[in-house]
């Protein structure tokens, strides 16, 4: 997480859509909306009333679940997907001077991440030698997906959605349930589960997760394949975490690749890279659940008291020591 570190909406708290109050709209809706979440969430038996939180938003206008801490029951989420016996994949790009990351991103996965369960590190990188040894639990593995790297960091970054599609349909879909794609300069601080684990999931960005929909910086250019209109949007997603089923997945990456090749073919860069395309495609393809901050957090913009966890946390870095190198 790097390129909106700063901008924040602050904490009052606005539904981009209509500009209602999230605070004053949540409290309205928590009672009513309260009881979809159990039943969407599969908790709707042995739930307590501490799994209801009138503080935030739990539930968009589509009726998919945005996930706070305090919105779910973890004893019974992880019961369930132990009698599916599914595999979760998680993809990370370690490519360049990125690998040194690598480390602490495995080894705080191994302590935070899908605890319990059976889970592939993919990993895509350039200095296959460089990946580091990291102590597994039983059922956990690490495959390296060896990859060319590009002289530009955002060429880089927006290649990721090339890569994710092509392995998803040539890979993935026969070895994993679910894939979680994530960046690596960034560590597990807390429970990471199958509470995120949906068709198709993205993450509220942590710098505008409160703010009106007027400053989101979405592509407002309309020779853009990114471009949405300035009246449109429902929230702002972080490109550092997404992901669903590998079929979802790879639908998702597909689109996003094939529209960045359009506007590279036009001369245009949207504003933030595949961040942007991501941005276009959950507007026309609304996600199934949404993670709320806790799950892509930066201590740089601080702690506000909504925040009840810190699950994944951008990693203090020198960007120009590491970009391009």
């Amino acid at each position: 997480m790097d390129k909106n570190q700063g901008k924040t909406g602050g904490v009052k708290g606005y539904f981009p859509k209509s500009h209602v109050h999230v605070m004053g709209f949540s409290t309205l809706l928590c009672f009513s909306f309260g009881y979809l979440w159990y039943v969407f969430s599969g908790t709707s038996s042995k739930v307590s009333d501490t799994t209801r939180r009138c503080d935030v938003l739990m539930m968009t206008p589509w009726f998919a679940p945005i996930v706070w801490e305090g919105t779910y029951n973890s004893e019974i989420l992880n019961e369930q997907f132990r009698q599916r016996n599914d595999t979760v994949g998680l993809t990370v790009f370690a490519i360049k001077k990125y690998v040194v990351f690598l480390k602490t991103f495995l080894e705080t996965a191994e302590t935070y991440f899908m605890v319990g369960h059976r889970v592939n590190y993919y990993i895509f990188t350039d200095r296959p030698e460089e990946v580091p040894k990291v102590a597994l639990k039983e059922g956990r593995n690490i495959v390296v997906l060896q990859v060319q790297n590009y002289p530009r960091w955002q060429e880089i970054s927006m290649r990721r959605m090339e890569m994710l599609s092509y392995f998803s349909q040539q890979r993935f879909i026969n070895e994993v349930s679910y894939l979680v794609c994530m960046d690596v300069d960034m560590k597990f601080n807390d429970q990471v589960g199958v509470e995120i684990l949906s068709d198709l999931f993205g993450t509220l960005h942590p710098a505008f997760y409160a703010a009106e929909r007027r400053s989101f910086t979405y592509e407002r250019r309309p020779a853009s394949q990114a471009y949405v209109p300035s009246d449109e949007g429902d929230f702002y997603y972080m490109g550092s975490i997404f992901g669903g089923t590998v079929m979802e997945v790879y639908k998702l990456t597909k689109k996003c690749h094939e529209a960045i090749m359009v506007d590279k073919a036009n001369g245009i860069e949207a504003i933030w890279q595949e961040e942007s395309h991501l941005n276009k495609y959950f507007l026309y393809h609304k996600p199934t659940k949404i993670l709320s901050p806790e799950y892509m957090w930066d201590d740089n913009l601080g702690r506000p008291e909504i925040l009840k966890k810190r699950r994944f946390l951008a990693v203090p870095k020198n960007h120009a020591a590491i970009r391009n190198k």
